[in-house]
C-alpha cells in the first residue's frame, strides 16, 4: 500500500507534464477550426509534405546524423583512453567534460558567436599566425559545431561508463588467445561496448533532431529546422494544428530512429563476434 501512495506524486507528475501534453499536442494535430468549431482533419499532416517543409525535415535530419557521427567519431577516443589504466589524467578530463554542462545551454551557445564571429577569437588566433579568416558564423557548419559541442558530453559519458564497468579478464583472455591489438579492440571491446554507444547516439540524436536554440544562434535564422518551424507556428504565426502535425510527425520520426537504432543491440548487451 505504501509503494502505491508513494507512486502517486510520480503518477500525477507524468499526467500534467506529459500525458496531458501529448493529448493536447495530437488533439489539434488531427483537428482544424471550421466556422468557429474544431473538426477531424488530416490537413496538416498533409501540409508537412509541401516541398519547403520536406526540405526542413531532411535538412533537420541531415544535420543531427552529421552531428551525431561527430560525436561518436570524437567520443569514443576520448572515453576509450580515460578507461586506460596508465591514464592518470582521467579525472580532470571527466571534469573538464561535466562542467560546461553546469553552465545555462543558451550561454554556451552564446559563447559561440564571441568565438566564430568576424572579428572572434578564432579571426584573430589565424591573424596571429599570418592565416585568413574563416567566416563560418550564420552557416550550416557553424550549427553543426554548436551541436558537437553541446551534445558531446552525452556521448562520451554512456560509452565511458559502459568501458569502465568492462570485465577486464575478457580482454586478457582474447590477448592469451594471441589476439592482436586491432582484434582484441573490434572483435571483443567494440561490441562489449554496443550498449553505451547505442544511449549515446540516442541521446545526441534526439536534441539535436529537435534544437532550434543553436539554428536560431549560430545560423542566424537562416537554416531553419524542424524545432524552428515548431517554434514559429506556436509562438509566431499562432497556428498550434499545423505545429502540433509537425511536433506528432517529429516524435514518430524519433521513435523510429529509437526503434532502429535498438534492432542494433536487442538484448542490451554487446556480443563478442
Amino acid at each position: 500500500m505504501k509503494s502505491k501512495i508513494g507512486a502517486y506524486p510520480y503518477l500525477i507528475w507524468m499526467l500534467i507534464f506529459i500525458i496531458i501534453p501529448m493529448a493536447l499536442i495530437i488533439y489539434y494535430g488531427f483537428t482544424r477550426v471550421v466556422d468557429g468549431k474544431a473538426v477531424f482533419s488530416l490537413s496538416n499532416f498533409a501540409r508537412t509534405f509541401e516541398p519547403i517543409f520536406v526540405r526542413v525535415m531532411l535538412r533537420s535530419m541531415r544535420l543531427a546524423v552529421i552531428s551525431t557521427l561527430i560525436c561518436l567519431g570524437l567520443g569514443y577516443p576520448v572515453a576509450f583512453i580515460m578507461t586506460e589504466k596508465n591514464f592518470d589524467q582521467k579525472g580532470t578530463i571527466l571534469f573538464l567534460i561535466i562542467m560546461p554542462m553546469w553552465m545555462n545551454f543558451l550561454l554556451r551557445t552564446y559563447a559561440w558567436l564571441t568565438i566564430l564571429e568576424r572579428n572572434g577569437l578564432l579571426n584573430t588566433a589565424l591573424a596571429f599566425f599570418n592565416l585568413p579568416p574563416i567566416n563560418i558564423l550564420y552557416t550550416e557548419t557553424a550549427v553543426t559545431l554548436g551541436m558537437v559541442y553541446n551534445f558531446l558530453p552525452f556521448m562520451i559519458l554512456p560509452i565511458y561508463t559502459v568501458l569502465k564497468k568492462m570485465d577486464q579478464s575478457i580482454i586478457e583472455a582474447a590477448q592469451d588467445l594471441g589476439a592482436n591489438s586491432f582484434n582484441v579492440f573490434f572483435r571483443v571491446i567494440f561490441p562489449l561496448s554496443l550498449p553505451g554507444v547505442i544511449s549515446g547516439i540516442t541521446m545526441v540524436f534526439m536534441p539535436a533532431v529537435t534544437t532550434f536554440i543553436i539554428s536560431n544562434l549560430l545560423g542566424g535564422r537562416q537554416f531553419i529546422l524542424i524545432g524552428n518551424l515548431i517554434e514559429q507556428q506556436f509562438l509566431t504565426v499562432y497556428d498550434w494544428h499545423f505545429g502540433s502535425a509537425i511536433s506528432v510527425i517529429l516524435m514518430v520520426i524519433i521513435l523510429i530512429s529509437m526503434a532502429v537504432i535498438s534492432m542494433v543491440d536487442r538484448d542490451g548487451e554487446g556480443v563478442v563476434i
